[in-house]
């Protein structure tokens, strides 16, 4: 899952919104050294990526990538799978998406001072000022924000054009995000990580 998913699975809180955003930055933390509650949400956001890496649907989507892209159908897929959730979003969810982005966006900008490094700071400001989750919405911008990961991987790849193996597979990967999805929320919800 992507930023926008992992927010939507943590806690209302800027500790959680840090802690569950810390899962694509920790390199380098020392984890010993964060707040409780930051711990307990980057610990949520690496079981939720367990839980979606290992599980059959995710793995089946994964095969219909074009062999030269298969190496990273996990980025792709956890990208476009924010772009179906704030898609889908009444389908999953009764709250209001546009309160909730606000809300995520709020604590993101108050959580700056927890986060314990500059490129955290600077990555989740380019999300405020730039409204990713709003923007992931409309697939050219996922399309760009797979090409933008592709330029900074640090090896020579063939990930470009990522979006090619995602429409292909459109109706597949959108109906087994369907079946996935609430799997996933309810075990965050057995797992309780975050509100024990």
């Amino acid at each position: 899952m992507n930023h926008f998913a992992h927010l939507v699975l943590a806690q209302p809180t800027v500790e959680s919104t840090v802690g569950n955003l810390l899962g694509d930055f920790a390199r380098g933390v020392d984890q010993a050294s964060l707040p409780a509650p930051v711990q307990a949400g980057l610990c949520n956001h690496r079981m939720v990526d367990r839980f979606t890496d290992s599980h059959p649907l995710v793995m089946e989507m994964k095969r219909g990538f074009s062999t030269r892209r298969r190496r990273f159908a996990g980025i792709a897929l956890d990208i476009y799978f924010d772009h179906l959730l704030l898609n889908h979003w009444d389908r999953f969810e009764g709250r209001g998406l546009e309160e909730l982005i606000t809300g995520f966006y709020q604590r993101m900008d108050e959580g700056q001072e927890m986060m314990p490094h500059d490129n955290m700071r600077r990555a989740t400001q380019r999300m405020i000022d730039y409204d990713w989750f709003g923007s992931y919405r409309d697939l050219d911008a996922v399309a760009e924000s797979l090409d933008r990961v592709a330029g900074r991987i640090r090896f020579a790849n063939k990930f470009d054009n990522a979006i090619e193996d995602l429409q292909r597979n459109h109706v597949s990967i959108r109906e087994g995000f369907f079946e996935f999805y609430p799997q996933l929320q309810q075990h965050v919800a057995e797992q309780g990580i975050e509100t024990r």
